[in-house]
């Protein structure tokens, strides 16, 4: 509405018919949004970042994972959500791209398997993970978020063995629109940071609106795209997903653990409706 009215104002030009303390309320409207949006969001920030200092100093451990399906955000809002709770973001797919980058002989198989659009034998994702936590544990740090794993009931009872999960948030996207998402997907070749090139805007009520993540400057001609970001592999990877999510979500939500979030528009709307809910859960396990 206020993008709407601000468009009218400008074809206008200086002599708008509006009476000057409307414009005058709409200007300020304007200006004012994004930056109550941004009070909003730290004030959030500051409160779970107090929220976690004291739960470790109960002695509590911050252990999260992030679930959802390729696309849907785990890895972005994983990386914000970690550096708020102070605690380091895990991701399997990470530790997995790192193995196959170093040339390894067990590199070598996992991307044998995970070009075809399959999910990893438990045993190889497990032994990298568990060296990961066990890692940080003698390194003192006090805790961690994971996500991209697990996938499945066997690999969340064995994740059970060496780290009690405190918390689990399951993130979901409409399904057209994580398979333009993925296929969107680029890594900047120097850096290594991740950009996302789609433009989403879908109608509805409310429309689901996500602008692109472009690269900035300094990467830009430096894009690579993961060679399982196609569409014929992305479909394939969601069926798989979709056919052990429903047994692994069941799974802790029976143990309480499990909260369900629904994504509806881009980061800068999300992050506050996020960082409430987590809030939320946050406070409940003191």
């Amino acid at each position: 509405m206020l993008r709407r009215t601000a468009r009218a104002l400008v074809s206008c030009g200086t002599h708008a018919r509006f009476p000057n303390a409307t414009s005058v309320a709409i200007a300020r409207a304007l200006a004012s949004a994004p930056h109550r949006r941004s009070q909003t969001t730290d004030a959030l920030a500051q409160e779970l970042v107090s929220v976690c200092d004291t739960a470790l100093a109960q002695g509590k451990r911050v252990n999260w994972v992030f679930l959802g399906a390729p696309g849907v955000g785990k890895g972005t809002y994983a990386t914000r959500i970690s550096k708020l709770m102070q605690i380091p973001h895990i991701s399997a797919g990470d530790l997995v791209r790192d193995e196959i980058k170093r040339g390894t002989a067990l590199g070598a198989e996992m991307q044998a398997i995970t070009s075809t659009g399959q999910l990893l034998p438990d045993a190889m994702i497990l032994d990298i993970l568990k060296q990961r936590v066990e890692r940080g544990v003698l390194d003192g740090e006090r805790g961690f978020l994971l996500d991209g794993f697990p996938r499945t009931v066997p690999q969340a009872q064995a994740l059970s063995t060496f780290a009690e999960i405190t918390a689990v948030m399951n993130l979901g996207l409409r399904e057209e629109i994580l398979i333009e998402k993925c296929c969107a997907r680029r890594i900047c070749s120097e850096c290594g940071k991740n950009f996302n090139i789609a433009d989403i805007n879908y109608p509805g009520d409310p429309p689901i609106v996500m602008p692109p993540l472009n690269p900035p400057v300094g990467c830009e001609g430096k894009m690579t795209q993961r060679p399982d970001d196609t569409e014929t592999v992305v479909k394939a990877r969601l069926e798989v997903y979709k056919t052990h999510a429903v047994p692994v979500e069941n799974y802790y939500r029976e143990k309480n653990r499990l909260t369900d979030f629904e994504i509806k528009s881009g980061i800068p709307e999300t992050m506050p409706r996020l960082l409430e809910v987590i809030l939320g859960i946050c406070r409940g396990m003191k």
